[in-house]
């Protein structure tokens, strides 16, 4: 039975990068970029001005002030989009507004607010500084510049820089197609009916879910009964995707019958069991190039067996390179036990009690109670050397609830030495900011 860590880098290392298709940039949003994005040209693509107010040149205003005013003669305006054609010489000035193109001649704004007007005559009434309220060409983006890297998530601003650039499509790398097959004779689906004995298969829907909040594509196989000719049958359909996911009949009993259907369809058994609670049955294989993952049929179990391995696998496909959720350290709010040779994965709420991050456990940690998932701000990192675990200590909490992978290397393959933790510091609104820091993949 591996540790849990350990099992981490056995999918990993088996897992594909996908290719790249080219998209419009609107549909590139929360994707990674497939090669680096050049500026076509300098943005701005020349001076401007920053404010509304008078562009003139510095030589003539230098000293102004309230007791010292200078006096310019306006010849014209320069509004953005519709620059002054004409030049400004010496004594003169032009009225601009903001992200108007500098007139030839001028090197300098004056704001409105330190003017006043009358007629074609502006009063001068503050000497601002040479080149000031003055954007310069190429202030933001250089022509030829790199402005965007390959491996870079595609965010809302990576979006208006592109159009800013004039990229309306863009490489990125493509989206997984992962085929999710629940199984069990005690399921049923939302829409069959229910009776005594029968079980609604929420599996199905959170694990898609699941996916879908990591950026790849679910593709329901529906409901296989614990039959091995059924199982087969529907895994078989799922073959086209790019990741096979099962829930249940990985474990030792009667029925639990996935672990050698997908050996009957090829799959190359990497581990199986991983030394975890919740998540101890869980088998990890290839078909040819493409992984399979037989998760546990509790709910709990195989959504946090889907955190710790399905979505690090589909973040490497789609070309990310933070593969795991952020780390914090937290206090214990109250004990919390737990038996021993065994890491438990705990959930949690987050708060702040006295500036300091605390870590509560949500009531029921059954491996049914999906509510626990819902209460759960976070994952409590308890390993077995680390024990006991009472109330005060200081813990590591894996969040839940971001979009923002801090962390590029999984903290469980050094749990014993502490070593390449990824922590995130701060307390309250600070952890907040941090967690959802942006960064590469």
């Amino acid at each position: 039975m591996l540790e849990i860590g350990q099992a981490q880098e056995k999918v990993l290392e088996d897992i594909p990068v996908l290719g790249t298709e080219r998209i419009h940039i609107l549909e590139a949003l929360g994707r990674v970029l497939a090669h680096d994005v050049k500026a076509k040209r300098d943005v701005p693509a020349g001076d401007n001005s920053a404010m509304d107010g008078y562009a003139c040149r510095h030589g003539d205003v230098a000293g102004a002030s309230a007791t010292n005013p200078v006096k310019l003669k306006l010849i014209g305006e320069a509004a953005a989009g519709k620059p002054f054609a004409g030049r400004v010489g010496s004594g003169e000035a032009t009225w601009i507004m903001t992200g108007g193109l500098i007139p030839a001649g001028a090197d300098t704004v004056v704001m409105v607010e330190d003017t006043t007007r009358e007629g074609d005559e502006v009063t001068i009434l503050t000497d601002p500084g040479k080149s000031r309220h003055i954007r310069p060409r190429g202030e933001d983006v250089t022509e030829n510049e790199t402005v965007l890297s390959k491996g870079d998530i595609v965010r809302a601003p990576e979006i208006g820089m592109l159009a800013t650039l004039g990229h309306a499509y863009v490489h990125v790398y493509q989206r997984p197609l992962v085929a999710i097959l629940s199984t069990g004779d005690e399921l049923v689906d939302l829409d069959e009916p229910f009776s005594e004995g029968k079980v609604v298969c929420s599996n199905s829907y959170s694990l898609a879910a699941q996916v879908m909040e990591c950026g790849a594509i679910p593709l329901s196989l529906g409901i296989a009964s614990d039959d091995e000719a059924d199982q087969r049958a529907r895994i078989s359909e799922g073959l086209r995707a790019d990741a096979i996911l099962t829930s249940g009949g990985v474990s030792v009993g009667k029925y639990d019958l996935v672990k050698d259907t997908l050996s009957q369809l090829g799959m190359r058994v990497k581990f199986w069991k991983v030394a975890m609670k919740p998540g101890k049955p869980l088998v990890f294989g290839t078909i040819g190039n493409k992984p399979v993952f037989g998760l546990p049929g509790n709910p709990t179990s195989a959504m946090i067996s889907f955190e710790q391995f399905v979505r690090p696998a589909l973040l490497k496909m789609m070309g990310h390179v933070n593969l795991f959720r952020p780390f914090i350290e937290a206090t214990l709010a109250d004990d919390a036990p737990k038996e021993p040779n065994r890491l438990h994965l705990v959930r949690c709420q987050v708060f702040e009690k006295d500036g300091r991050l605390m870590a509560r456990r949500t009531a029921n940690q059954s491996s049914g109670a999906l509510r626990s998932m819902v209460l759960a701000d976070g994952l409590m990192i308890l390993a077995p050397e680390d024990a006991p675990f009472t109330a005060g200590k200081t813990v590591q909490v894996q969040l839940l609830h971001t979009n923002s992978p801090l962390s590029p290397h999984s903290p469980f393959s050094e749990l014993g030495t502490r070593k390449g933790l990824h922590l995130v510091p701060g307390m309250g609104g600070a952890l907040i900011a941090a967690a959802e820091h942006p960064g590469k993949g």
